[in-house]
């Protein structure tokens, strides 16, 4: 299975019920007929560059809380880059770039097109029976790029051009701040939510009304730690949410 996903049921209208989590980077898995292209690459393949480490277990955890439809992959990024729109310079590895164009194209046509598919139909589902989507995206980054040490344990993106993003992302900042004082919180960090991505996609789909699209991002630092306090960053990330929604569509 490419994907994985709760059922979508028929629910109350309400900010929780309106949820969709996705994980475009769970895995790093190479298909078989890739697979040759990656010999000895162990070490690439447990990498960031093959996979985001613990987001798929943050976004299994947080549609059980929520009873939220799922929509993830475990296909390496490496193969194909399912955050990343089709021409970008990253959408390949440098491996699978130097295939044929045909070759390049079925990945995109096996792979690509059905998961982005399927979360757009997500999408359309929950707006037609909830009057809103609020899709979450999970990501995880590293804690030292190039050298550089990123100060944060968790970052928040969003369009600063949508007021219904910047407020949810705020108020959840406020929320998470107060459920777990010792992490640090940032706002569009370590990149930007209006770059290129799934949730930049689906903005130019979907109006500001029926779509809000946030990239939780997780300091793969604090994914290493003992199962007790990650799991408590789980709980933390999740309970904060639900108040943020609450607050922010009351």
């Amino acid at each position: 299975m490419l994907t994985e996903h709760n059922t979508i049921k028929q629910r109350t209208p309400s900010a929780v019920n309106s949820l969709l989590i996705s994980c475009e980077h769970g895995g790093n898995r190479i298909p078989d007929s890739y697979r040759h292209l990656f010999q000895g690459c162990c070490t690439l393949l447990e990498s960031h560059s093959g996979f985001d480490r613990g987001a798929l277990v943050m976004a299994r955890a947080m549609a059980r809380k929520f009873h939220a439809p799922l929509m993830s992959s475990t296909v390496s990024r490496l193969v194909v880059d399912l955050n990343r729109s089709i021409g970008h310079r990253n959408l390949h590895a440098e491996a699978i770039g130097k295939l044929p164009a045909s070759d390049r194209q079925e990945i995109i046509e096996y792979y690509y097109k059905p998961y982005r598919a399927e979360v757009e139909q997500a999408a359309n589902q929950i707006i037609s029976t909830q009057g809103r989507v609020i899709h979450i995206s999970c990501h995880s980054f590293t804690d030292n790029l190039d050298g550089v040490v990123r100060h944060a344990d968790i970052g928040l993106l969003y369009d600063p051009a949508r007021q219904g993003e910047s407020e949810l992302c705020l108020n959840w900042k406020t929320a998470l701040e107060t459920a777990a004082p010792a992490l640090s919180v940032r706002r569009n960090f370590p990149y930007h939510g209006s770059d290129d991505g799934l949730t930049t996609t689906l903005r130019k789909i979907f109006p500001p009304e029926l779509y809000t699209g946030i990239e939780l991002e997780l300091n793969q630092k604090n994914l290493v730690t003992p199962t007790k306090q990650w799991l408590g960053l789980r709980d933390s990330i999740s309970t904060s949410l639900e108040k943020a929604l609450n607050s922010r569509y009351p």
